[in-house]
């Protein structure tokens, strides 16, 4: 097990060794979205611009502008919240080259709160035109996607966990912007799931075959591409869909899998998220608990929905 933004710091801090125009910003907060570590490794390409989250963004769309490759982190309810404005105005609207990994995403920060909790993140980062949205169901993954968003030439967002997950794929995953991942077989329904929840749907999946029910799961790490070719496989195969997300299901993967579904194969579906709310204080696996992020809520969902479509 190990934590996204753990994986990140490590992979910032490979990348910068192989490209030497990668450069990175964080918001006084550089030890716990882990970019810390390629300060540590390239002092003179890091840049601690304090909390001044909007003053970091206009700065990294400058260095995006003489060919820089700026990575900016820091928590996700300052990265879509108080930046919200200069991410649209100067990184999405000129199609900046910047990098946006915002760590501490979703109820798992715990006993900050209900203020910290970002649970809308990626719904504003999808309404943005230009910017691609992804978020990495483990360590391995993230890797991957870090590596990926260093290589594609446009805005992107990364969203990232505070606790350590469990892992899901093998290393050496290779990541590829826009397409989701099969991780199990099944014909009755399927789990469409991203973040943590998807390591969820994995043991949801199982426990359910125990019961004669068969669950395919697919993860889909990129909301904004979403793999439409991959949604609709499920769709008419299985002819149920469960999303399920460490986020709120107004405008995250729920919104983005019913939006696409609604207009292209209309199918049963039901939304596993944060309905319309704001988070609170706890321990994060008491909060997953607390707001059905579990395999215990994706089980009897998935019995519901079975049901229903006989």
């Amino acid at each position: 097990m190990i934590a996204t933004r753990d994986a990140y710091g490590e992979t910032l801090a490979e990348l910068g060794a192989e490209n030497a125009n990668i450069v990175v910003l964080d918001a006084d907060l550089s030890g716990s979205t882990k970019t810390g570590v390629f300060a540590k490794k390239f002092p003179e390409r890091f840049f601690n611009m304090g909390i001044a989250e909007a003053n970091m963004v206009g700065t990294a769309a400058g260095l995006a502008s003489v060919g820089k490759v700026p990575f900016l982190s820091t928590f996700a309810i300052f990265a879509a919240g108080r930046a919200w404005e200069q991410i649209r105005q100067a990184v999405a609207y000129p199609k900046a080259n910047v990098k946006v990994v915002a760590t501490h995403g979703g109820v798992t920060v715990g006993e900050d709160g209900g203020s910290h909790q970002s649970v809308e993140d990626i719904a504003i980062m999808r309404a943005i035109p230009n910017m691609t949205v992804i978020v990495p169901a483990d360590g391995e993954e993230t890797k991957g996607a870090i590596r990926a968003a260093a290589a594609y030439k446009g805005p992107v967002y990364v969203r990232l966990g505070r606790n350590k997950v469990a892992s899901v794929f093998p290393a050496g995953h290779k990541f590829v912007i826009g397409k989701g991942n099969l991780l199990v077989e099944g014909t009755d329904l399927t789990f469409v799931t991203t973040g943590l929840m998807t390591a969820q749907a994995v043991i949801a999946a199982e426990r359910l075959k125990a019961e004669g029910i068969s669950a395919r799961v697919v993860h889909i790490g990129t909301i904004k591409p979403l793999d439409k070719e991959l949604l609709q496989q499920a769709a008419e195969e299985t002819g149920a869909i469960i999303t399920a997300e460490e986020h709120s299901v107004v405008g995250g993967l729920g919104g983005a899998v019913a939006e696409f579904l609604s207009e292209e194969c209309p199918t049963l579906l039901k939304r596993v998220g944060i309905y319309d709310r704001f988070g609170t204080s706890g321990k994060s696996e008491e909060l997953l608990k607390y707001f059905g992020l579990n395999a215990e809520t994706l089980v009897e969902e998935a019995r519901e929905i079975v049901s229903r479509k006989k």
